[in-house]
């Protein structure tokens, strides 16, 4: 081989293993990338990371969904929101409605009933031309000039009037037989000295039973009024009325006519008291310028409290 060949192929040779060490720097790093990544392994006692050193693609790729939590995040927000905003619509609409009901509509806030009864609404009479009322500064006398049947109180809601008391003018004598034979004749002479005007009663019965009669006795004057109070039916609120209801033989005093307050009228009111019959008697008298007022209520059992009261306090304003 002369030496011109020789070195010709020494330098192919030189060739040949340049590329072959180009060819290994290229495919060496392809086949490394292709290669599946190892799942990653939490190891606490590994070293940190450098802090120039290139992200785990594995790290970046659980990062990834970090967007579509807080996509999450927001819309529970708006859910919650909207559940607010209804809640709070809700909330307000039953307080509008609630506002708008009366008391005995809105369930758990309901009055129970008292025993009251349903009367009418009521008015004052109109008077004659020119006249006062009884208890003004006007009318010294203390005088009724309003019909004193128009002075009665009507019957309530649901009663049977009485026939025989309609509302006008009764009888000395019936109404003397409201009380007990042994006081009847002292009553009628007292009557007779006070120069009764006239007597106008109304009665009824409501569905419970109890029997309610009332009596105006228009006097002809304030004087003559408060002398038959005194004189013939003794009414003293210790002891009790000298002259009692027929049949009746014990009596107790109510304390509640002290509370009707009316002005410059007198109530005094009072009740059978036990031992009594099949029936419990309750009356009231309403003493009011030149008219005396006597109202009873009888009931089987007992007479209840409550629409007695009721009826005093009424009859005494349409007086007062």
């Amino acid at each position: 081989m002369t030496e011109q060949s020789t070195k010709q192929t020494a330098e192919t040779a030189e060739t040949a293993e340049a590329e072959a060490d180009v060819v290994a720097d290229v495919v060496e790093p392809a086949a490394e990338a292709v290669r599946p990544a190892p799942h990653p392994v939490v190891d606490d006692a590994a070293p940190a990371a450098a802090p120039d050193a290139a992200p785990d693609p594995v790290v970046e790729a659980a990062a990834a969904p970090a967007p579509r939590r807080a996509r999450r995040v927001l819309w529970a927000v708006a859910r919650w929101t909207a559940a607010v905003v209804v809640c709070g619509g809700v909330g307000a609409g039953t307080a509008l409605g609630i506002t708008g009901l009366d008391r005995d509509e809105v369930p758990g806030l309901a009055t129970e009933g008292d025993g009251r009864w349903e009367y009418p609404k009521l008015r004052l009479p109109a008077l004659p031309a020119d006249r006062p009322r009884p208890f003004t500064a006007a009318n010294d006398g203390e005088i009724h000039y309003a019909d004193v049947r128009e002075l009665l109180l009507p019957p309530p809601a649901g009663a049977t009037p009485d026939p025989k008391l309609d509302g006008g003018f009764v009888s000395t004598e019936a109404y003397l037989s409201l009380y007990g034979k042994e006081f009847r004749g002292a009553l009628r002479q007292g009557l007779a000295d006070s120069t009764l005007r006239h007597v106008a009663a109304r009665g009824w019965t409501t569905p419970d039973g109890t029997r309610t009669t009332i009596h105006l006795l228009r006097f002809s004057s304030v004087a003559y009024a408060e002398a038959y109070q005194d004189e013939a039916l003794q009414i003293d609120f210790t002891d009790g009325p000298k002259a009692l209801p027929d049949g009746v033989e014990n009596v107790v005093p109510e304390t509640f006519a002290d509370d009707i307050e009316v002005p410059e009228t007198r109530a005094y009111a009072f009740r059978e008291k036990k031992p009594y019959g099949p029936e419990q008697v309750r009356w009231a008298y309403v003493q009011a310028g030149d008219t005396l007022a006597l109202i009873t209520q009888t009931r089987k059992g007992e007479a209840l409290g409550v629409p007695f009261q009721q009826t005093v306090t009424l009859q005494n304003q349409l007086l007062g």
